[in-house]
């Protein structure tokens, strides 16, 4: 679902827009914004209570209520009501250009009137957080660790909606066969400019029930999460922990890079998570990868191989403000002391990771978050505390990789600069 993104085009239907689908973007809506779960789950409770709707209905709605996330601030501020429906209204006209003839089937006159002194107060100034779409903390935290210029542009790719990006699995295919065949089958793809796996599609294709996908040749995931990867470089035959695997694509893309060789134990605390990966990994023909439920980060399955990984990925669990554009839900659901309760978890997962890693391997420690909280400090502290380990150099292992990407010592990966989600990365190497 967070892979859905705004479409004007695909969003209006005709000479006007059905009433159905006004209502039923208004009762998404009013699911969403109470913020009580993560959108997509929400969204998928919504539709499943609703199995009367077309798949063309629920691309509507779901791409309605994401535009509504990513501008909810500045929609509400212009709006000036609560009420679900005219929020629905209102993000059809501001975000898809929606006319009102268009919605003429689906208003009322007095909803006719006010949207057309909704339209007059778009030209309206607002205050910077509000015009940005970000929550007050989080805009001043972003203009003190980045300046004004870099946060006016992460504020703006924050609002715009993600591409669907792709990893050609290296196992099956190679990336130059999936451009021409995805290109054949009348999608628009090209080449993502960093990852040498990845490809960039354009519009909203279902790829579910394509050949390449179902075969499991292509996968659904975003170059930056593909870079991250690159940096663990494992080697076949070596043995690979991915310490908090979730649904697994950096764990089926290290996977892909040990060539099925090896062992790669993909660990994670919900149960739900790593059955979600079966599936896929069930496609990826990979027969080295072994998920492992664990209690927490000191479960006696982590104390059994201590001292005997090659490679660490820790993909920390994060506010995921690198991620806005596809999970806008986030940027409002975060306080700034889950900032600070994160953080100490990151620490503590961290410390623990690094216990398996063998004299001469490499732990990567990464977020899909922008604050420092949540990346330099976490890796700072922790090579204070640990003399064993070393920084590692980002930029040469990118070159090492053929990948031309320079971001200093750790890999900082800009939503605005690179296309891709926002990343941090930090190579650390213990000392053999």
């Amino acid at each position: 679902m967070t892979e859905n993104g705004l479409n004007s085009e695909s969003m209006r239907s005709g000479p006007g827009l059905p009433r159905a689908r006004v209502l039923a973007l208004a009762d998404a809506i009013d699911v969403v914004r109470r913020l009580d779960a993560p959108a997509d789950a929400r969204l998928r409770q919504f539709f499943r209570s609703r199995p009367q709707m077309g798949q063309q209905d629920r691309g509507f709605v779901a791409e309605g209520a994401f535009a509504y996330l990513r501008r909810k601030r500045s929609i509400e501020a212009l709006a000036r009501t609560d009420e679900p429906r005219r929020l629905a209204l209102a993000t059809l006209v501001r975000e898809t250009g929606a006319s009102v003839r268009e919605l003429e089937p689906a208003i009322t006159a007095e909803e006719r009137e006010w949207l057309a002194a909704f339209k007059s107060r778009m030209r309206e100034p607002l205050a910077p957080a509000v015009a940005a779409d970000l929550p007050d903390w989080l805009w001043e935290r972003l203009g003190e660790t980045m300046g004004e210029t870099a946060r006016a542009a992460f504020a703006r790719s924050a609002a715009e909606a993600a591409p669907m990006d792709l990893r050609v699995n290296a196992m099956k295919a190679t990336r130059e066969d999936a451009l021409a065949a995805l290109a054949a089958d009348g999608l628009d793809v090209a080449a993502t400019p960093w990852s040498p796996w990845g490809l960039r599609v354009r519009g909203r294709p279902m790829l579910a029930r394509h050949a390449w996908f179902a075969d499991g040749r292509i996968e659904v995931q975003d170059e930056g999460s593909q870079l991250v990867a690159s940096l663990v470089a494992p080697r076949r035959g070596e043995m690979v922990v991915d310490f908090c695997a979730g649904a697994g694509g950096k764990t089926l893309a290290l996977g892909a890079l040990m060539r099925s060789q090896g062992r790669l134990y993909a660990f994670d605390t919900v149960e739900r998570r790593l059955t979600q990966l079966k599936p896929r990994l069930a496609r990826s023909g990979l027969s080295n990868v072994h998920p492992q439920q664990i209690a927490h980060e000191r479960d006696t399955r982590i104390k059994r191989l201590a001292g005997k990984a090659d490679r660490v990925l820790v993909d920390a669990p994060c506010t995921g403000t690198g991620t806005l554009r596809r999970n806008p839900d986030l940027k409002w659901r975060h306080q700034p002391v889950d900032v600070a309760e994160l953080a100490a978890k990151q620490a503590a997962i961290l410390a623990s990771a690094s216990t398996l890693v063998k004299p001469g391997g490499r732990l990567v420690y990464a977020t899909c978050s922008v604050l420092p909280e949540e990346n330099e400090r976490i890796v700072d502290a922790f090579l204070a505390a640990h003399a064993e380990f070393a920084r590692g150099d980002a930029t040469a292992e990118m070159k090492r990789a053929g990948i031309a990407l320079d971001t200093g010592t750790e890999l900082r990966l800009s939503t605005a600069e690179h296309g891709c989600d926002a990343f941090y990365a930090a190579i650390l190497e213990r000392r053999a």
